[in-house]
């Protein structure tokens, strides 16, 4: 390590005030106005004034940059990593419709920059490198410098000035943009909590009926064939015979009119199948817990899947009720129930609910795990290996217009980690980390960068907005703060889409992690980080695109 001293600056000395801009931030963070706090991104504003006031020699900037890259991957990864089970699915549901408006705004912004570069004769070039720090796109301003380098031979320090003077305000923009939204279209988080459980309880997860079985076309016929016949997804846990005999079911049990049946099934599908079996009946809980006819009392039990030799197995291959007499009937992942089937694969982390008689019910717990202790163990190779996967992603090419885009470093191990969220276990990868733990490495990655960005940015900030450099900051927020309104009213007065699903939209079309830490610390649910990871990947590579695009119509 270097002395500290202005020509050798120390790693030791850089580390320092990255800790106390750190330190300071969250202390600020703390600080509400009308119930509104900007969260972590204070430690933006502290950073820019270290940076501002330290002589720029005293800082080891080869220290600062990795502290910022590597800030930037640990957030992303890990919000990969917490969206990957539910990403696919929230794809299929409403994916389309986010990345297109997200597209919406990116290309409301880049005709903002344009007609702003018209009307007030700013260089084209000087706007890219302003449009690039109001959307905090970093990976757009690499594009738009190279671009203009390989075609003239020269930099242009307009273009970097231009973000840098841009850049702090492009977040606050965001940011108080969301809030500005917020207030004008009256947003009630205890409504749009209501909203959220409505939607995601009511008519997708499982619930449960009970039916008396009238179908003569199905009797004797067992639970397997019904399952072929109907082709939808449902568990008969439990049936009551005539005499009030209540027996675990199974693909094998078969099916005498007048049993009634246990079923568990989503409301989406429940009509067609009660429909299916004969009519529904009302019984109690403990009217189906009843034990008075049985020998063998049932009982039921949440099961934690902590072994990793489960990892990645099917209930098929298990073999539970042949071996051990019980049913799963419910499978919690990621915060979401699940309806089980036969070729469904198990997670480390998931918890399936069990019914059974006791001694079965224990002997499954053995199989599965049930460990707590076990899941506190970190899973450190599927994190490592899912980096580096990432950053060599990041690195290739998608596309050569006339430079090479890219995802970067934040795009890369943000697919990798999606990827082994939902398809780790194919692997018989363990990528389960407990809340705790994955919130506190993406707060400290978050902390990390945004102290980097605000350290780098300090330099010659003040400078720039009294050389003239106001004008831009006003113009970036232009181009901040008009295309997310217009595209948030259109977001929420036309296709309803939930707040909090919405702050990530325009956190991931603006590809700004601040925000989205902004976002996820007001809601306290996953829907804005579902609502970024979305969009984040199309969103980068049409930021590179377009700053690209519009640097060849400056030349």
């Amino acid at each position: 390590m270097g002395s500290g001293n202005v020509d050798h600056p120390s790693i030791a000395h850089t580390i320092f005030i990255l800790a106390l801009v750190i330190a300071s931030g969250i202390a600020l963070s703390r600080i509400k106005i009308k119930g509104v706090s900007f969260g972590m991104t204070w430690i933006l504003f502290t950073g820019i004034l270290a940076g501002h006031f330290l002589d720029a020699g005293s800082i080891h900037h080869d220290t600062l940059h990795f502290i910022k890259e590597f800030g930037l991957i640990l957030f992303v990864f890990f919000i990969g990593l917490q969206v990957g089970p539910g990403f696919f699915s929230s794809l299929k549901s409403g994916g389309l419709k986010l990345i297109s408006l997200a597209a919406l705004v990116i290309l409301l912004g880049a005709v903002t920059t344009y007609v702003i570069h018209l009307v007030t004769g700013t260089p084209l070039p000087t706007m890219v490198g302003v449009m690039s720090g109001a959307v905090t796109n970093t990976p757009g301003l690499g594009a738009a410098q190279q671009a203009y380098m390989d075609a003239t031979g020269v930099d242009d320090p307009s273009i970097s000035l231009g973000y840098a003077v841009a850049y702090p305000l492009g977040v606050i923009g965001i940011i108080m943009t969301m809030i500005i939204m917020r207030v004008v279209l009256r947003v009630d988080y205890k409504k749009e909590d209501e909203g959220l459980a409505a939607m995601s309880n009511e008519t997708h997860l499982p619930h449960r009926y009970s039916v008396e079985f009238t179908n003569e076309m199905l009797e004797g016929k067992t639970i397997a064939i019904a399952h072929m016949l109907i082709n939808r997804q449902f568990v008969v846990s439990r049936i009551m015979r005539k005499s009030g005999e209540i027996v675990m079911a199974d693909g094998n049990s078969q099916l005498v009119i007048g049993d009634r049946l246990r079923i568990i099934c989503s409301e989406d599908d429940s009509e067609a199948i009660l429909a299916f079996f004969g009519h529904p009946v009302e019984m109690t809980a403990d009217e189906w817990g009843a034990t008075a006819m049985q020998s063998t009392p049932l009982v039921s039990r949440r099961i934690l899947i902590t072994r990793e030799e489960i990892n990645g197995k099917k209930f098929s291959d298990l073999r539970l009720r042949t071996r051990y007499g019980i049913n799963i009937t419910r499978v919690h992942r990621a915060g979401v129930d699940l309806i089980p089937y036969q070729g469904m694969e198990l997670q480390v982390g998931d918890k399936v609910m069990v019914v059974g008689p006791e001694a079965a019910v224990q002997q499954a717990e053995k199989v599965l795990g049930n460990s707590l202790k076990k899941l506190d163990h970190p899973n450190l190779l599927p994190i490592f290996l899912g980096i580096a996967l990432g950053v060599v992603l990041g690195s290739l090419p998608l596309m050569n217009i006339p430079q090479p885009v890219k995802l970067g470093l934040a795009g890369g191990p943000l697919i990798i980690a999606i990827l082994l969220g939902k398809f780790g276990h194919r692997l018989h990868l363990v990528t389960y980390t407990t809340m705790s733990a994955n919130l506190m490495l993406r707060e400290i990655g978050l902390a990390m960068f945004l102290a980097a960005v605000g350290i780098g940015a300090g330099d010659g900030f003040v400078d720039a907005i009294v050389g003239g450099g106001y004008k831009w900051v006003g113009y970036g927020v232009i181009i901040t703060v008009l295309p997310l309104i217009i595209v948030a009213l259109i977001a929420r007065l036309k296709f309803k889409i939930n707040y909090y699903t919405l702050m990530g939209l325009m956190a991931g079309s603006m590809t700004d992690p601040p925000a989205l830490g902004f976002a996820s610390t007001s809601s306290g649910n996953d829907m804005p980080a579902l609502g970024y990871a979305t969009v984040y990947p199309v969103v980068m590579f049409l930021r590179v695109l377009t700053a690209q695009l519009l640097m060849l119509m400056a030349l």
